[in-house]
């Protein structure tokens, strides 16, 4: 017989068993036994049979079936006859091993059928299984626990649908929902799981279109499934139980909690509510150590707290019920890590709604966030970054105090890196969580329980990087730039706050604020405004809003004065017109408000934030109510407050609202239906400034186009209300054009020189403007920017206040005006070539002359103060030689009554002195000639400065103690300016009328026609003075030296002295080449070299001089110093002196072995190789020069020289000269010309330096080089 047509089968006989059931229920076996499998149904399926018998005849089936040929017999002929005694023994027999033996085959034969396609057994034992479930008769012990465990196998093992082999359902859960309620917890474990699969395979099969089975049963299944876990104690008991309850939950059957529900279970009364026990359910699995029954609880509570209709009362339950500790200690665990920490989180943040009960036990959990949020914000887009965040950010707001300083640090760097890593790309962050994120750093910086170390650094970090980032990607999430305004917004406020703490890190904080908003949102805003939603434009106008509502200081003044400069309120209107709600009509005016209040101070915009409802958003219609007429309607005059506010802060920066013809004409007409309020005085002074303001500018408008049409009545009301009331133009903001404009007014001149008089009377002794941060007072400067620029009646004004002052016979005024005058001039020097075309000198005559009263000795210092200031800081040719300046010079020599007594020289002589000096540098220029002569030649003052100068020779030694601190050190150098820029007069005023060979020699007796000084007592005075004292001297005497030089060059004369006299001379000098100062050694280098270089000098004494060790050690230090390595840029200007004597002793002789041994081939090669662009001296050059002229240069020196002058040339002519100062420049440094002398005398010696200017005479000495290079190449 063949089973499937092979030959081996056929060799097989037909057998049957010892009962005689037929062959055809027999299963061979390779080994030669035979297993009958009617016998072996019948002995498995009896509960009488032997365990043994039963366990033995399964062993043997399933050795059997392990052999190919007998389990392909048996699934041929046999698999389904198996299957009713294998159910049957599963209920019969109460042994594990046969109930384990059972279920292994049944998995294994319903694994081989669905493998081979021989047709599943899997539908078949369903079907018994159920059959055997649902029948009425079913009796619950525990034998039947293999049965639901097998049964519950195969329904997890089924992967298709099989819904249809399962019939009467209904019986099936009923008796299933029965045995839930016996004690056995394998039962109910077993019972739990079947039920669990039942309601996933039901659901699967029908997708929610028909009643759920498990509905009908449900409040009964609730309780009791609720009950077994709450009971139990065992993981897999809870997790079957868990997975039925997550089911429940899923099919809207936990949670809503009918009303039915609460009247089960008549026979229990005292049953508790379904939340209750779910709330006390769920406790045992959350504290399992299992971690998939953690998890799974966890799943439960998230969909049993986010089904459909869950109110907050079982929110509030689970919270009351401690299950929220339960979930923190479960993320405690955690370390962060998912899944575990992702579905505590998400649970915690569904707890998060019940409020105040959560709040106090997430106070408690709150530090178990920490180290979870460090791992969940190294990923990327992790799903519970906003659940997270979200929890941190209601602790901290919801209680502060409670956490810790040392958590809010974490946490603050934990954030700001986040946002880092945002904004880099390296980790992305939803939007989302991004909001949460810079919401939780407001917070923290808005409650002082949360100050912590470096908090502002770390937002301060990222806080620019971060606004960046949300401008770039503004098109795909535009709700992010708005938070991160928000958080600039409130981080400037935190600056405000921490201002007490560390002044240095508010000014930081503040800095990085203002250069965001300055640098990247101002001008994001500007060119985007037209494509922007409008919600982004209020969120900047808000922010900045902020700012400038904090107590304003100067940071805050230049952020207004930014806005400002960028046409701030044409761009408002702008905004008005691109988005024309009422909401950003109210945003826009505020903003102007604040703008205003920080521009003008003393709540300036008040007027705006009152009449906000009442304003139109076109400028045109603002223009249109101010020619109303108010009459009694408030509104419409807090309308005009408003206009007249908005037109007068816009035009002080140049920005236009309308056209100025329109406003002109608008303005005309509010001050002509105004005119009775206006002059009857019903104003105040800020209207007048605003009204004065606006109207000048206009005009200076309309008269720049040549546009003239205008009111002459709105004129002269405006003149008269600036006449007749109590305005200040001192404290007043106006245009400067409008300012320049009343300055043009003719018939102005009377009430501004009462204007300019106030303003000499507030300004501080010092000569500052009392401003503040709101304001920009009209003061010195304004007037002398107006002066300066001449075309305008100021300077007159000025000219004229102080004549009629005079004539008044004011002193105190007098003072108040010259002081101004000192000021402005010192300030702009170039006020004074107008105040000289206008007449200053006859005013000051004016003063001298004055026989009505006698000033005191302030008034006189001022006036002298005036004078030398005015004279200082004139041009060339605006000093013309007229009679009033020739009267005052003889007026202060008159005055000064010079005295023969050093010490007694007061202040204001020496001030008149140092006049005097300043009157003859200028007659050097052509100017003041006149008065110049009668200072030369004045006998008394001649006598005086003979008799001073001689006394301080006498003193010897001693002189070297007075300095300029004292007064005879004053009063000798203050004589000695007189006696140098006299010696410049001279030759320039009366040239050749003096022989300067009288000065060589000893001064004697003999009365003096004109001032100067004798050789010898500037020898003494060199030798015995002080610092200060020798440097005067020795200009005097290099000053003597030029002239005579000049003197003898011209007529070829010959000295007037002998060799003993000069050699005395010589000596003095070569002491004073190595001096300590630098001007004093090189002025008396100077003045050696050209002693050296007299022809008259004999040839013997000129060798004894060359050969003096002390002139050939000068020249072996300088030669030293020079040519060093790495020569230090400044070595060549320090060695200056030396220079000018090596010179001097090369133009000598041509050949001094001595000269030529130290200046040898290898040490100009490298003196010329430290010549550099920064050290090169025209004193050097002239060196290289007499070098060249000695022959002492090879034709490599000569290369690379010319090379080194030819760069430094090339250079100078791109260059500034350093050492020029423009005019302007020069009046700042000497502005403060008071009662200290010394800034006087550093003036005088500013301008006895300023004769020669160093690039000149460099590029001077260059061509001069080589020119003496073109001629020995010639020659």
């Amino acid at each position: 017989m063949s089973y499937d047509g092979h030959p081996d089968d056929q060799s097989i006989p037909p057998t049957s068993c010892s009962h005689g059931h037929p062959s055809s229920l027999c299963l061979h076996t390779q080994e030669g036994g035979i297993i009958c499998l009617l016998c072996f149904s019948n002995l498995i399926s009896d509960p009488l049979s032997s365990t043994v018998h039963v366990s033995y005849a399964l062993s043997q089936f399933s050795q059997a079936l392990s052999q190919p040929a007998v389990l392909r017999t048996f699934l041929t002929f046999h698999s389904h006859f198996i299957v009713a005694p294998f159910v049957a023994a599963l209920c019969s027999f109460d042994d594990h091993s046969i109930a384990r033996q059972l279920t292994d085959l049944v998995r294994h034969l319903c694994d081989v059928t669905e493998v081979d396609g021989h047709g599943s057994l899997c539908d078949d034992f369903i079907a018994r299984f159920s059959d055997r479930l649902s029948s009425g008769s079913l009796a619950w012990s525990r034998r039947q626990v293999y049965l639901l465990h097998c049964y519950g196998m195969l329904l997890n093992y089924r992967t298709k649908n099989f819904h249809g082999k399962i019939k009467n359902n209904n019986d099936i859960v009923s008796n299933l929902v029965a045995g839930l309620e016996l004690p056995s917890e394998e039962i109910r474990g077993e019972i739990l799981f079947v039920l669990y699969k039942l309601s996933v395979i039901e659901y699967a099969s029908n997708h929610s279109t028909e009643t759920d089975v498990l509905s009908a049963f449900c409040p009964k299944l609730l309780y009791l499934s609720l009950e077994a876990l709450m009971k139990t104690q065992n993981d897999d008991v809870r997790l079957n139980c868990v997975a039925l309850l997550t089911v429940l939950v899923q099919r809207g059957l936990l949670g809503s909690e009918p009303e039915y529900y609460s009247k089960f279970n008549e026979k229990e009364p005292d049953e508790l509510p379904l939340n209750i026990l779910f709330a006390d359910a769920i406790k045992g699995p959350l504290l399992s150590s299992d971690i998939e029954l953690q998890l799974s609880t966890l799943e439960l509570i998230i969909r049993y707290l986010s089904s459909e209709g869950t109110s907050i009362t079982p929110i509030q339950l689970l919270v009351e019920e401690n299950i929220v500790d339960y979930i923190f200690e479960i993320l405690r665990f955690s370390e962060g890590k998912d899944p575990l920490a992702r579905a505590c989180l998400q649970a915690l943040d569904l707890l998060s709604k019940a409020e105040l009960p959560f709040n106090q036990r997430l106070a408690v959990g709150f530090a178990t966030l920490i180290p979870v949020l460090r791992h969940v914000a190294e990923v990327p887009f992790h799903p519970v970054h906003s659940q997270t965040l979200g929890l941190i950010l209601k602790c901290i707001s919801q209680c502060p105090g409670v956490v810790a300083a040392s958590h809010i640090e974490e946490l603050v760097l934990t954030l700001t890196r986040m946002l880092r890593q945002n904004v880099t790309g390296k980790m992305g962050i939803h939007p989302d969580t991004f909001a949460t994120t810079c919401g939780i750093l407001v917070t923290i910086m808005k409650s002082p329980s949360h100050r912590v170390p470096h908090l502002a650094t770390s937002i301060q970090e990222v806080l620019e990087h971060v606004v960046l980032f949300c401008l770039r990607t503004l098109e795909t999430q535009p709700s992010q730039l708005l938070h991160s305004l928000y958080l600039l917004k409130e981080f400037y406020a935190y600056s405000q706050v921490i201002t007490v703490v560390d002044d240095s890190v508010t000014k930081d904080m503040k800095i990085c604020v203002l250069d965001v908003c300055t640098t990247h949102l101002l001008p994001w805003l500007l060119a985007t405004i037209s494509t922007v939603e409008e919600e982004l434009v209020m969120g900047v106008l808000e922010t900045f809003n902020s700012i400038l509502l904090e107590d304003p200081d100067i940071r805050t003044i230049d952020f207004a004065k930014t806005l400002l400069s960028s046409c701030w309120f044409s761009f408002s209107f702008k905004c008005l017109g691109s988005f024309p709600s009422e909401k950003m009509k109210w945003r826009v005016y505020l903003m102007l408000s604040s703008l205003v209040d920080v521009i003008f101070g003393n709540d300036s915009g008040q007027c705006i934030r009152e009449a906000v409802s009442f304003l139109p958003s076109d400028p045109v219609d603002l223009l249109f109510l101010l020619g109303q007429k108010s009459f009694n309607d408030l509104e419409l005059s807090s309308c005009h407050s408003v206009v007249l506010l908005l037109l007068h802060a816009s035009s002080l920066h140049d920005d236009r609202l309308a056209d100025e013809k329109m406003v002109l004409a608008s303005l005309e007409q509010y001050i002509l239906v105004s005119k009775s309020g206006l002059l009857c005085g019903n104003h105040d002074p800020f209207t007048i400034t605003q009204l004065v303001n606006i109207y000048g500018f206009c005009r200076s408008v309309a008269d720049a186009s040549c546009h003239t049409s205008y009111s002459s009545e709105v004129e002269s009301i405006l003149f008269q209300l600036v006449t007749e009331s109590e305005w200040d133009m001192h404290s007043s903001r106006i245009h400067r054009s409008t300012l320049l404009w009343l300055f043009k007014q003719e018939k102005m001149r009377n009430p501004l020189s009462y204007q300019v008089l106030k303003i000499c009377q507030i300004l501080d002794p010092n000569w500052a403007s009392t401003t503040t941060v709101h304001n920009q007072f009209i003061g010195a400067q304004e007037i002398a920017e107006l002066i300066a620029e001449g075309e305008n009646y100021a300077a007159t004004i000025l000219i004229f206040l102080l004549e009629q002052l005079v004539e008044e016979g004011v002193e105190h005024h007098i003072i108040l005006v010259v002081n101004f005058v000192s000021n402005i001039v010192n300030m702009f020097p170039s006020c004074a070539d107008q105040l000289h075309v206008h007449g200053i000198g006859n005013a000051i005559k004016l003063i001298f002359y004055n026989t009505k009263n006698l000033y005191s000795k302030q008034t006189f210092k001022a006036v002298l103060l005036l004078v030398f200031s005015v004279l200082k800081s004139g041009h060339s040719g605006m000093l013309s030689n007229d009679e009033a300046w020739l009267a005052v010079t003889v007026k202060l020599l008159d005055w000064i009554f010079p005295t023969e007594v050093t010490d007694r020289w007061t202040p204001e002589s020496l001030l008149v002195v140092a006049i005097l000096s300043l009157i003859l540098h200028l007659s050097t220029d052509g100017r003041l000639i006149e008065a110049s002569k009668s200072v030369l030649f004045h006998t008394p003052m001649a006598s005086a400065t003979k008799s001073i100068l001689h006394e301080a020779c006498s003193k010897g030694p001693a002189l070297i103690d007075e300095h300029e601190g004292t007064n005879m050190g004053k009063t000798i150098i203050l004589v000695l300016f007189l006696v140098y820029f006299s010696m410049r007069s001279l030759q320039a005023v009366l040239p050749g009328a003096v022989d300067w060979q009288n000065n060589l020699g000893q001064s004697n007796g003999t009365r003096l026609s004109f001032i100067c000084i004798s050789c010898h007592d500037l020898c003494r005075l060199l030798h015995f003075g002080s610092t200060s004292i020798k440097l005067m001297a020795s200009y005097c005497l290099f000053e003597l030296f030029t002239q005579l030089s000049d003197q003898r060059t011209s007529k070829q004369e010959e000295l007037k002295c002998n060799t003993n006299y000069l050699r005395s001379v010589i000596t003095t000098l070569e002491g004073l080449v190595v001096y300590g100062n630098q001007r004093v050694a090189t002025n008396c280098s100077l003045c050696l070299s050209m002693v050296l270089g007299w022809k008259e000098m004999e040839m013997l004494e000129a060798r004894v001089t060359v050969k003096n060790k002390w002139c050939r050690f000068i020249v072996e230090e300088l030669v030293a110093s020079i040519s060093r390595p790495c020569l230090v840029s400044n070595t060549f200007t320090e060695e200056r002196p030396s220079i000018y004597v090596a010179v001097a002793l090369l133009k000598l002789q041509k050949d001094f072995g001595w000269m030529r041994s130290i200046f040898h081939e290898a040490c100009i090669s490298r003196i010329i190789e430290n010549v550099t662009i920064s050290n090169l001296s025209p004193e050097l050059v002239t060196l290289f020069r007499e070098l060249l002229n000695s022959e002492f240069m090879l034709a490599d020196h000569i290369s690379n020289l010319n090379l080194a002058l030819q760069t430094c040339r090339k250079h100078i002519y791109y260059e500034k000269d350093e050492d020029t100062q423009t005019e302007r420049e020069i009046g700042n440094v000497f502005a403060n010309v008071d009662d200290d002398l010394g800034e006087v005398c550093e003036y005088l010696n500013h301008l006895i330096q300023s004769y020669s200017q160093k690039n000149k005479r460099l590029l001077k000495e260059i061509e001069m080089f080589f020119t003496a290079l073109a001629e020995k190449e010639t020659s």
